[in-house]
């Protein structure tokens, strides 16, 4: 018998929030757009920059920071609103959350200079890292196990449809409308999710959660101290008293942060999680696959404009063959894992996209034609949805049903890191072999960091083995979940709490 059946059993009631059609669908339509949302803006204004600096001002650095004050307020902000959820009501956060990100869509689309945009951008990352998180929870408490899969493959395939299609919704958005739509997109859809999910999504907590205030300071710091090196790096120079300062203090925090999960039971983000083999192979993987997405996406978006002179909309539109991939391929991927297990579908969707990275890095030149890339566009394009179809399902199949919160705040958290972290590096290496000079120049760098990032998703493939395959993940979770059990009672005896129990559904 599985959590979700012993739930049921426990409570019949639970039939009504997860067995029937209607609130799984209303669950996986909520937070799949939700989700769509907070993922879209990772990139979405990276090709409006130039629009941004004609009618707005500011320094180069100033645009830079239009781009990263989002991505490190969502950063670090992930894991505290996963517990912000678990504490007060996953439901009732994931509505603050959408709201916040609603409100600071609304102010970025009417900032008056770029210093406003800046604020307007890290308060959208706020919203969104309490959003963000609690999508997975919500969605996997709402759908019966046996559908999970499938369900999961298409919050996957939209999320990474997201992720990729930044760059074309921006650019079209800006070139045949103005840069202030980017923002106003967010809106409408916004005002719209907030009562639909406020009545057709069920309230949940974890019992006994408590908010680890601490660990909260530790995790935030570190990642701050990190994230702002790393988007500092290409500026300033690796060796800036700034940047060497942000690495040394985060990694200090973030090491204190590991010493407290280890020695709290009761820690946002305790250290016997990763003592699974699957939960540390899919969110170590999760971290290096978008280290060479990030990074490969952010350099290749500028060479069809930079070098082979489409404009934005026309460069977003001879993606298609990767970003459109997810749409087609994820659910069916969804359906395979259910049958087969994640653990081969992750490993052979890296697996295609590292090939496909190697193979845009054998065939860029400036004169290359599109022909000769469309199979690395194809390639990435199956491999990413291949990776994102199953990866959400395989995360909450290595946690207990009180850890899903946490687990998905850190999964989320770790990409986002790898994000920054692949935009970072791969940028230092394009500047250390090429630059901006000439399209040669700009090819000169490009190569080199598109095998770097190859080589990171290829390095993901291989931790994806580290997965439980189908035929022994059934029993081996189940005695993860007694383990965690008994160590959650052994750990609140002293305080009366009852942590063991199944999360509180409430409609």
């Amino acid at each position: 018998m599985n959590e979700q059946d012993t739930a049921i059993a426990q409570d019949p009631r639970a039939v009504q929030d997860t067995g029937l059609r209607g609130p799984a669908v209303w669950a996986l339509v909520l937070t799949s757009v939700a989700g769509f949302m907070a993922a879209l803006d990772n990139l979405v204004v990276t090709t409006a920059l130039p629009a941004l600096r004609a009618d707005l001002g500011g320094k180069l650095e100033d645009l830079e920071w239009t781009v990263n004050a989002y991505t490190l307020t969502f950063a670090v902000l992930l894991m505290f609103g996963s517990a912000l959820g678990d504490r007060f009501g996953r439901r009732r956060l994931f509505v603050a959350g959408l709201a916040v990100f609603t409100g600071a869509s609304a102010a970025a689309a009417l900032s008056p200079g770029i210093d406003a945009l800046i604020a307007a951008r890290a308060v959208q990352g706020v919203g969104a890292a309490v959003m963000m998180p609690l999508t997975l929870t919500l969605l996997t408490a709402a759908v019966p196990a046996a559908r999970r899969g499938t369900a999961l493959g298409i919050y996957g395939a939209v999320t990474g449809l997201a992720v990729a299609s930044g760059p074309l919704i921006g650019g079209s958005l800006t070139e045949h409308i103005s840069w202030q739509w980017i923002f106003w997109l967010n809106v409408p859809i916004g005002l719209a999710l907030i009562p639909l999910a406020r009545l057709r999504l069920a309230e949940s907590t974890a019992p006994g959660a408590r908010l680890d205030i601490p660990g909260t300071l530790l995790i935030s710091g570190g990642l701050f101290g990190i994230v702002y090196a790393l988007v500092s790096a290409h500026g300033d120079g690796w060796t800036s008293p700034t940047v060497l300062t942000g690495l040394i203090a985060g990694g200090v925090l973030v090491g204190g942060f590991v010493l407290h999960g280890a020695r709290n039971a009761d820690a946002m983000l305790p250290m016997r999680l990763f003592r699974s083999p699957g939960f540390f192979g899919i969110n170590t993987a999760g971290l290096l696959m978008f280290v060479g997405m990030f990074g490969s996406i952010f350099l290749l978006s500028q060479f069809l404009q930079g070098v082979a002179g489409y404009s934005p909309t026309e460069s977003g539109l001879r993606m298609l063959p990767w970003t459109a991939m997810p749409m087609v391929v994820a659910p069916l991927a969804g359906i395979l894992s259910d049958r087969i297990g994640g653990r081969p579908v992750v490993a052979t969707g890296l697996a295609f996209q590292a090939v496909g990275l190697a193979w845009f890095a054998l065939v860029l030149d400036p004169g290359v034609g599109y022909a000769a890339q469309l199979p690395a566009l194809v390639l990435s394009g199956i491999g990413m949805a291949l990776y994102f179809a199953p990866a959400a399902n395989v995360l909450m199949s290595t946690v207990a049903p009180a850890d899903q919160g946490r687990a998905a705040g850190t999964n989320s958290a770790m990409r986002e890191v790898g994000g920054a972290l692949g935009v970072a590096v791969l940028a230092s290496v394009f500047s250390a072999q090429g630059g901006y000079e000439s399209p040669q120049a700009f090819t000169d760098g490009t190569v080199p960091a598109l095998w770097i990032g190859a080589g990171a998703v290829a390095l993901a493939a291989l931790l994806a083995l580290l997965l439980p395959g189908k035929g022994r993940a059934s029993g081996a979770g189940r005695a993860r979940r007694t383990g965690r059990a008994n160590q959650a009672a052994d750990a609140t005896a002293a305080t009366g709490a009852k942590t063991s129990e199944p999360d509180t559904v409430r409609v």
